[in-house]
């Protein structure tokens, strides 16, 4: 993919008009789960109806075969970071929402997720860092900005 037009995403992300912000957000998600082709985007897809159905071994082992496949597939990463979340196993989701952050620092789901980790291990500093970066990458995300002030208010 252009990294022109990816930069230009980005910037769209902190467009004064929400229609823009959004159209941007929405073909980022789909650059993102479509950077292997549709070989990784199936992956993600059968991986993705396994976990809403509470399959979560036969979710993770497609992601974790996905993973090894394609290590640079930051989606997969992330996916499984959700996964993991889902199951409160924390620290393996911190791992893999920094692996993507690591492959995609302007992943802006993996910085939320990060960030949503450390609140439910009540660790709000590092809460408030993810949400932050998070929110330099995308700035009107309501959901970053009421989490940040939840987390400012734990603090206090």
């Amino acid at each position: 993919m252009d990294s022109a037009y990816i930069d230009s995403l980005l910037q769209n992300l902190k467009h004064e008009e929400e229609t823009v912000r959004e159209s941007a957000t929405q073909e980022l998600w789909r650059i993102w789960f479509e950077q292997k082709g549709m070989i990784g985007y199936q992956a993600l897809q059968r991986a993705q109806v396994l976990l809403q159905a509470g399959e979560f071994n036969q979710a993770e082992n497609i992601l974790t075969q996905l993973i090894t496949n394609m290590p640079d597939f930051a989606e997969a990463w992330n996916r499984r970071a959700v996964l993991y979340f889902t199951q409160q196993r924390y620290y393996q989701a911190i791992s893999d929402c920094q692996q993507v952050i690591q492959l995609n620092s302007s992943h802006f789901g993996a910085l939320h997720g990060l960030g949503l980790c450390y609140v439910a291990l009540e660790d709000y500093r590092r809460a408030i860092h993810a949400f932050q970066q998070a929110l330099t990458v995308h700035p009107y995300s309501l959901e970053n900005q009421r989490m940040l002030l939840e987390c400012t208010v734990k603090l206090t």
